[in-house]
């Protein structure tokens, strides 16, 4: 009966173990444009991180899930809590720029000297306007008042 199982299951497409190999298409990207997604990051005057993007910028089509890594340095001999604010160009684009994972959530704490990588895992609404063609996400940190430990 199994070969008559894969034959009805072929036709109808129920179950379909033959197709197996055919990767599913994410129908929410919109793949006849692309958008810039330019990045940039500063630290507030009390708090002299070391912070940047991993990359200045990159192209992606709307709805497509992109990832951006942040690397943070505490160059301070103190252990030290912060927190990312998020600002966007142009400024429409905030409702627009969907985010699934990012440090800006929660507060930081870095260790003296410590280095750490933050992702931001994203994606651009497939319903941004057609005039946009680059966004940019700015971060800045800032220091969280109280939280600074010594060592």
């Amino acid at each position: 009966l199994v070969p008559f199982y894969k034959k009805i299951c072929e036709v109808t497409g129920i179950n379909n173990l033959i197709k197996a190999d055919v990767a599913p298409v994410n129908s929410q990207v919109d793949l006849t444009r692309k958008v810039v997604i330019e990045f940039d990051a500063s630290h507030g005057p009390n708090l002299p991180w070391s912070f940047k993007p991993m990359g200045a910028s990159l192209s992606a089509h709307p709805g497509q899930l992109v990832q951006m890594d942040y690397e943070v340095v505490n160059t301070l001999n103190v252990a030290v809590t912060g927190q990312a604010i998020p600002s966007y160009a142009p400024r429409n684009a905030a409702q627009y720029f969907k985010k699934l994972e990012c440090f800006c959530f929660q507060q930081q704490t870095l260790a003296a000297g410590e280095t750490k990588r933050f992702p931001v895992v994203f994606a651009v609404d497939p319903d941004l306007p057609k005039d946009v063609g680059t966004i940019t996400l700015s971060y800045t940190f800032f220091t969280v008042a109280g939280r600074e430990k010594a060592l």
